[in-house]
């Protein structure tokens, strides 16, 4: 792929440092990328070599039109140039001030930068002594996950996709790192988890009350004098409603019976005898037909 033609259509014509930087970077990624692994085609990798050199020199540089000159994916193409970044030990140099400024919240350098280095602390303490001297914290997602945590724990937006694009990480691994960084530093960048009462929604508070009374009945429905028997105790609950309204056990005795009587009456006088209906006949008259006499 022509690097110059490449450059003009990613408007680089006139920067011959990156184009020359360009070129060097696809040399080396011949030799220490391979490109089949991750399916990049030959204009692919040339786009990815011109960003990669871009953020070297602090060009500007369109990732849009690269993406459409690459003919891949935005997340194809992101998995791609993490990949290269990686074959190639080219990693973007990431400072919090940096981030504070680009999303407005310098407030939070100080506490990210606190963060970030109890992190390092806890997480090499953590580690076994053979392993503690191999320990990486280079890596600019380690950064960018300390500045997200420390602004979502000031209730600050920050754009999670812009942080991990700046950051030149795949999502998984920016989730990862958050996730460690969460559970060794909860202290510092964790949100405590707000744990609603039971008792305190109306519905579970309902069900909680009855509850007690549920398994006392249960528990007296055990012997074989209690089984079925809905007239024990003082009060009775009526179904329908509310726990707070009962009623007395001689009141319910009284509309026992009156229902009990009033059923056996209707019994009595042989009206629950359905009753069938009559067929209708209907008497069809003849159809009236009208002479016209002619004029």
């Amino acid at each position: 792929m022509d690097m110059d033609g490449l450059g003009r259509k990613l408007g680089l014509a006139e920067d011959k440092m990156t184009i020359r930087k360009a070129e060097e970077l696809r040399r080396l990624s011949n030799v220490h990328f391979d490109s089949s692994t991750f399916g990049v085609g030959e204009v692919c990798k040339s786009v990815l070599c011109f960003e990669l050199a871009t953020t070297k020199l602090q060009v500007p540089f369109d990732r849009q039109k690269a993406i459409r000159l690459s003919g891949m994916s935005e997340k194809a193409y992101t998995r791609s140039l993490n990949a290269m970044q990686n074959a190639l030990g080219v990693r973007p140099k990431l400072d919090i001030r940096e981030l504070g400024i680009q999303f407005g919240c310098l407030r939070l350098i100080g506490s990210a930068q606190r963060a970030l280095s109890l992190y390092k602390e806890r997480f090499i303490a953590s580690l076994p002594e053979s392993r503690r001297s191999s320990a990486d914290f280079g890596r600019p997602v380690f950064t960018a996950v300390a500045f997200y945590l420390c602004a979502r724990r000031n209730k600050l937006k920050v754009d999670r996709t812009k942080l991990i694009e700046i950051c030149g990480t795949s999502d998984s691994e920016f989730s990862s790192v958050a996730a460690s960084m969460n559970d060794l530093c909860f202290d510092v960048v964790g949100i405590a988890k707000e744990k609603k009462d039971p008792k305190s929604v109306k519905c579970n508070r309902e069900i909680l009350d009855a509850l007690p009374s549920k398994r006392r009945r249960e528990d007296d429905g055990e012997s074989d004098s209690s089984i079925g028997s809905v007239d024990d105790g003082d009060e009775l609950e009526v179904p329908g409603l509310k726990r707070s309204k009962k009623m007395p056990k001689h009141i319910y005795e009284e509309w026992k019976g009156s229902v009990l009587t009033s059923n056996k009456a209707f019994k009595d006088t042989g009206l629950e005898k359905k009753t069938k209906q009559l067929p209708l006949n209907f008497v069809k008259k003849p159809s009236q037909t009208v002479s016209l006499e002619g004029l």
